[in-house]
């Protein structure tokens, strides 16, 4: 086993695998997407709207790709218990 206690935070990255590259971005959608519910809990302000348009294709691809991370990050939750 590889010993990283003395490689600098971030500096492991390069070393990632693909997956684990894929776990990293669904779980950066996945905040970005309980960021902008909290938004429209808190005071009704939808950040994706606002940044890219309501309901625009972009837009629309920011949404599909947030819902597919949960459902990534779901399906893989238990294995990384």
């Amino acid at each position: 086993m590889k010993d990283n206690s003395n490689i600098e935070y971030g500096r492991n990255y390069p070393n990632m695998s693909a997956p684990n590259y894929l776990r990293l971005i669904a779980f950066i959608l996945v905040i970005i997407g309980a960021l902008n519910w909290g938004l429209i809990g808190i005071n009704g302000f939808d950040l994706v709207s606002q940044l890219f348009g309501p309901m625009t294709a972009l837009s629309r691809a920011i949404y599909t790709l947030v819902g597919i991370s949960g459902i990534y990050l779901a399906c893989t939750f238990k294995r990384s218990l």
